[in-house]
């Protein structure tokens, strides 16, 4: 690579035709998908057309047709076969290129779900020169013939995985093209920028010009800066959409902490027991409370011990607080006091910036009920509180409903860029430190084949997000973790 806008070439169009079982185990019906050139003639070698009533079986009718002259985006009824034996009776969906999925040649089988039945039509398919396809190789070739940019085939696993609304529009918005026209509107303003410093750089041996306006340049700069900048920032909020809003619970051993995440789970996720340490590592799962996914860590009980494993537990419990956007801080309300006296020097420094919630466990132990202790004036100023039986229920509902108000997450529009991909975001920081160093450069007054070898690298990273340039190992990485069958 010799510069910021060399294009690496992807790997080239592929030649040969896959398949693969689209759909779950388990269930009434299954879709085994098959894309490439020779989908039509392997799927039609398996595949006997139905026939009218009082059809001969070997002179199909007008709705028998060889599968091989079916009329893209239409379904032919029929019987698979593996030579005089019926595999099970189908619909086929055609799809010709370049209108597909893939821009190939490509059916849809449609099947009974019958583990057998599938695994019969997919060695049957390989019989006729198919081959498996890897995981996300049919989205993969979407990408190379064009049908998508890196971003977009991306959005489609985010789609499959959403698991609220929110993550829901930000994926179809991502999928449908969104982000990839912003960038694609940044690119060409800093293609329009490198261009007029470079054609200052073809004069530079006879005259001293400037095609670029150096007031217009840097206000342009300054554009594509808050632009990158915009969309870096909207990470946070994608991120928490995307893997979950992170809640740490914290506290002595034997606070409740494992009870409590039963109860907001509602199962029987982590092991309680009245053995102090009893939990040594941290146990994690997600539940959406209204339209919000919350990751849930509930962390080794915070004590003195001279127990190892116990202490190396204590130590990531401590690493999670710093990682998590609300805490909830789980103290027993019997002796709630003392605890918040001895684990104040452990959690409070590592609580600006997040919500820190006072949970007062196990208030049905207390046998005249239970007020709220004066708190210590070193608690954060915006710092909850509320009194709780994890055991028994008691205003977990309420608990919720302060989960979701700490979580402080925007309603997202259909129309909102937001970006939740870790590659795009770093490919973003990325960018927009190039593009500051274009401003600080102009600030400088640094000569133009300066600036534009930075304004080369911005726009090196932004090709990186939508697969303008893209390695052979990037697309691997990507596409691996797809399901197969996408």
């Amino acid at each position: 690579m010799k510069n910021g806008s060399d294009t690496i070439p992807p790997r080239s169009l592929p030649d040969d035709t896959i398949c693969a079982v689209a759909t779950a185990p388990g269930g009434a019906l299954g879709l085994i998908r098959v894309s490439g050139p020779q989908a039509l003639a392997a799927t039609g070698a398996i595949f006997r057309p139905a026939c009218h009533a009082g059809t001969a079986a070997s002179s199909p009718g007008p709705s028998g047709r060889n599968l091989a002259d079916q009329k893209a985006y239409t379904l032919a009824f029929g019987r698979l076969v593996d030579g005089d034996e019926t595999i099970d009776e189908v619909l086929v969906s055609v799809f010709r290129a370049p209108h597909s999925y893939t821009g190939e040649d490509a059916t849809e089988i449609s099947c009974h779900g019958s583990d057998y039945i599938l695994q019969k039509v997919l060695q049957l398919l390989i019989a006729h020169g198919c081959r498996p396809a890897r995981p996300g190789e049919f989205t993969e070739r979407a990408f190379l013939h064009g049908k998508m940019d890196l971003s977009q085939a991306e959005a489609v696993a985010d789609l499959i995985a959403s698991s609220s609304a929110a993550m829901h529009r930000v994926a179809m918005q991502q999928m449908r093209g969104g982000f990839s026209n912003d960038l694609k509107r940044l690119r060409e303003k800093l293609l329009n920028m490198v261009s007029l410093l470079e054609l200052e750089l073809d004069f530079a041996d006879h005259e001293d010009v400037e095609f670029a306006d150096r007031d217009q340049l840097k206000a342009l700069a300054k554009e594509i800066e808050q632009a990158i900048a915009r969309l870096a920032d909207s990470f946070r909020l994608g991120n928490a959409l995307k893997s979950g809003v992170p809640v740490a619970i914290v506290g002595q051993t034997n606070a409740g902490k494992s009870t409590l995440l039963n109860a907001l789970l509602h199962e029987e996720r982590a092991i309680v027991s009245e053995i102090p340490g009893t939990t040594r590592d941290s146990i994690e799962d997600t539940v959406n409370v209204q339209g919000i996914t919350f990751r849930f860590i509930d962390t080794a009980g915070l004590r003195h011990t001279d127990d190892r494993i116990e202490l190396l537990g204590i130590g990531r419990s401590l690493d999670k607080i710093d990682q998590a956007a609300i805490v909830l801080w789980l103290l027993d309300a019997t002796h709630s006091l003392e605890q918040l006296q001895t684990l104040a020097p452990q959690i409070l420094p590592r609580c600006p910036g997040k919500t820190l919630v006072l949970l007062f466990n196990k208030a049905d132990l207390c046998p005249e009920g239970f007020s709220l202790p004066q708190l210590p004036d070193n608690l954060p100023a915006d710092t909850l509180s509320l009194v709780i039986s994890a055991k028994e229920g008691w205003h977990i509902d309420a608990l919720q409903q302060v989960l979701v108000q700490a979580a402080r997450l925007p309603q997202v529009s259909q129309s909102e860029v937001i970006v939740t991909n870790l590659r795009h975001y770093e490919a973003l920081c990325q960018g927009l430190t190039a593009i500051r160093r274009v401003l600080q450069g102009m600030d400088d007054g640094l000569s133009g084949d300066l600036l534009a070898q930075d304004l080369r690298q911005c726009l090196y990273y932004l090709g990186l997000i939508t697969g303008d340039i893209t390695t052979d190992e990037v697309l691997g990485n990507i596409f691996s973790k797809f399901c197969i069958g996408k």
